[in-house]
């Protein structure tokens, strides 16, 4: 059952040393501001948590994993300021879950766009269902995924971020994003998916969390400049969300 709440919500549920980390918005999981500033500072939080291994990463319902940028706010953008500050918000959470100490495990039960599908790059291993298509839609509204771009190159490569990209209607199935690498295992059905969630948590969360943090930073260890390139991508994508072309094509799928 997802949530009713205008801003989203964030819940996080902490079981011996899992924490399972669930953001829900009514519209498909799509990101307020405020959530993804939510999402960041608990992110943050949990890397500091000596209690903790592992952090399972979902999203509320059956459906929709997450729709990206909330649309509203992103027709409402009227200053570069509000507009770099919007963009930053993926900025933020992309750069904190590179940051984290711990192995971030992403639970994919259905459809990401646009930011949705970086969300599911910065996560260090994915587990999906079949329903699990993704689309990056971002140049159908006068954008472009320039925030996302180097979360999702460095899990499926410059070919098929082009692919991806580059045909913005085209949904790429589960087994596609598999193929490419930012899928590690896909399911059938979401009971079969949270069977092997649980079991590969658990196993993961056994291991000596010291050699699960030099893990983490192996995976990482050539990313270090993202804290820079990522505040000047959400600079350009707010610059680009106040072009006439963007806001014309906003008005359109706004009607």
């Amino acid at each position: 059952m997802s949530t009713d709440r205008s801003n989203g919500s964030l819940y996080v549920n902490i079981q011996k040393n899992i924490a399972k980390v669930e953001f829900g918005h009514p519209a498909s999981n799509s990101f307020t501001a405020e959530l993804l500033d939510r999402l960041t500072r608990e992110l943050q939080k949990l890397s500091d948590n000596d209690g903790i291994s592992i952090i399972v990463l979902q999203s509320e319902g059956d459906r929709a994993f997450c729709a990206g940028a909330s649309f509203d706010e992103l027709v409402a953008i009227s200053t570069l300021e509000e507009g770099k500050a919007f963009f930053s918000g993926f900025a933020n959470l992309i750069n904190a879950m590179r940051n984290c100490k711990k192995p971030i495990i992403g639970r994919v039960q259905g459809k990401a766009v646009g930011g949705g599908v970086g969300l599911i790059s910065a996560c260090d291993y994915v587990l999906a269902t079949e329903a699990a298509a993704i689309r990056l839609s971002e140049l159908t509204i006068g954008i472009a995924p320039l925030v996302i771009a180097p979360a999702v190159e460095r899990k499926i490569g410059k070919a098929g971020f082009s692919e991806l990209s580059l045909s913005p209607t085209e949904w790429k199935s589960a087994y596609w994003a598999q193929e490419k690498g930012l899928f590690s295992k896909v399911y059938e059905t979401t009971k079969q998916l949270d069977k092997e969630v649980h079991f590969f948590s658990e196993k993961l969360a056994s291991y000596n969390p010291e050699a699960l943090q030099a893990m983490k930073k192996i995976l990482w260890e050539t990313t270090g400049h993202w804290d820079k390139l990522l505040t000047e991508r959400a600079e350009i994508s707010g610059r680009l969300a106040l072009s006439p072309a963007t806001k014309k094509a906003l008005a359109t799928f706004k009607k």
